[in-house]
């Protein structure tokens, strides 16, 4: 049985104003510090959760509902890791170039604030906090950005800062 038993991926899109680029043809100078972009949603379904934890975060409160209900967080929770796989979904399909993207060096200041439950729709928000070209590699640019992942009550469930080296648009 696959942990997505349908694909919810194939309907998240921007909530806000989105790039004038589509992320075939994004580069560097797309990028403009201070942008402020969202897309989604994501949901995680009672049984997404269970099975992902399962296979690789086999924590009670992330596998039995009925022991979860008496625990720390009186209910299931998903994983953290399958919380940063949503965010990783919706930020390479909406927010990360496809045709300049180098590799990212890093993610800073990982937190969980609060938990993702059953039914939860989760939407990223990226702002982009500095955009500086290399100076040792002038064909490309470092992009840090603020991305959070928000349940439907407006509520951070991630926060990271996330590096991410992008190509400058070819001449």
């Amino acid at each position: 049985m696959s942990w997505v038993t349908t694909d919810p991926w194939s309907s998240t899109q921007p909530l806000r104003e989105d790039f004038p680029t589509p992320t075939t043809d994004r580069w560097f100078e797309d990028y403009t510090v201070g942008d402020v972009r969202e897309y989604g949603t994501i949901t995680l379904s009672e049984d997404q959760i269970v099975e992902f934890a399962v296979r690789y975060d086999p924590q009670l409160m992330h596998t039995d509902p009925q022991w979860a209900a008496t625990g720390p967080f009186t209910g299931l929770i998903a994983s953290g890791i399958q919380t940063m796989g949503v965010f990783m979904r919706l930020y390479a399909d909406h927010y990360v170039t496809r045709c300049g993207s180098l590799a990212s060096p890093g993610v800073d200041e990982v937190r969980w604030p609060r938990p993702v439950r059953p039914g939860d729709a989760l939407r990223l928000r990226t702002e982009t906090l500095e955009a500086r070209l290399s100076r040792s590699k002038p064909d490309r640019g470092l992009l840090v950005t603020r991305c959070e992942l928000l349940n439907q009550d407006d509520e951070t469930v991630l926060s990271q800062r996330v590096m991410n080296l992008v190509a400058v648009r070819p001449a």
